[in-house]
């Protein structure tokens, strides 16, 4: 019923294997999921091992904004990724990618280098963009105008988004898809719950970003795909729809914006 648009599987939760994970989503009706790579050279072929071996698993290939310093990144180009991307089905994303200013774990230089390598990968590609942005919302969407990723034609995906109205808008405008994690659920989040009401429902996606952001009632605990549907459960509620409407909606939105994850899809649409 649901599909988990953004998590990493390969990070360590204890005892919990890739596998644990995945099956007991099955049993929430977790129809599919997205595992996302944040450091191409360390975890790539760890994430293909994983959707080589389960269905309905794919990955992304990518270096997230904290990674964008690592000499082993800096070292791949753009076309070595795009060759990569080509050449296994299960690559159906680049990213997640984009700019973190609050932590600042790399150098602001380096995460724009990689962010625009990796919008170069997607419009070569053809793969959506996974997006990645903390208190970088004008420069996020400066870079992506910069390098013709608002053209109309290059997916673009806002994951896990807690940034402002105006970086919403200004997606929305731009044909972006918008999706939302367990955030949307906690009590505090009234501000990101009023956007997510005026997010339409062709352009929305649920994620659980697991392990981290569990939603409510998990808030604190340790997050995995088998929550998504809480939080596509209150999405639901604040669309006024029902959860079967919400979930149908964001399981059409996953595959059109990642349409090469139908070409390995062994489930009903």
């Amino acid at each position: 019923m649901w599909i988990d648009s953004h998590c990493h599987l390969n990070h360590e939760r204890g005892e919990d294997s890739p596998a644990d994970l995945i099956a007991r989503a099955k049993q929430a009706q977790v129809d599919g999921m997205l595992t996302i790579c944040c450091e191409v050279a360390k975890e790539m072929d760890e994430l293909l091992g994983i959707t080589q071996t389960n269905d309905n698993v794919w990955c992304s290939i990518g270096t997230h904004p904290h990674d964008a310093g690592v000499e082993a990144e800096q070292a791949i180009t753009a076309d070595q990724m795009i060759s990569q991307a080509n050449a296994q089905d299960k690559i159906i994303g680049v990213g997640e990618c984009g700019l973190d200013y609050f932590y600042d774990h790399a150098p602001r230089e380096a995460q724009a280098e990689q962010f625009r390598k990796q919008i170069h990968v997607g419009k070569e590609t053809g793969l959506p963009i996974i997006i990645h942005t903390r208190d970088a919302e004008e420069d996020t969407i400066q870079i992506l105008r910069e390098e013709g990723a608002c053209d109309g034609k290059t997916k673009v995906l806002m994951h896990c988004f807690s940034s402002n109205e105006t970086l919403a808008r200004q997606s929305i405008d731009e044909g972006f898809y918008i999706s939302f994690s367990g955030i949307v659920t906690f009590k505090k989040s009234t501000e990101l719950q009023d956007i997510a009401k005026f997010v339409p429902l062709d352009k929305i996606l649920v994620e659980t970003d697991a392990p981290f952001l569990a939603p409510t009632p998990h808030r604190g605990k340790t997050n995995e795909p088998a929550y998504v549907g809480l939080t596509g459960q209150f999405l639901a509620d604040l669309h006024n729809v029902t959860e079967q409407e919400m979930a149908q909606h964001t399981k059409d939105n996953f595959f059109t914006l990642f349409d090469k994850a139908k070409k390995t899809y062994t489930g009903a649409y």
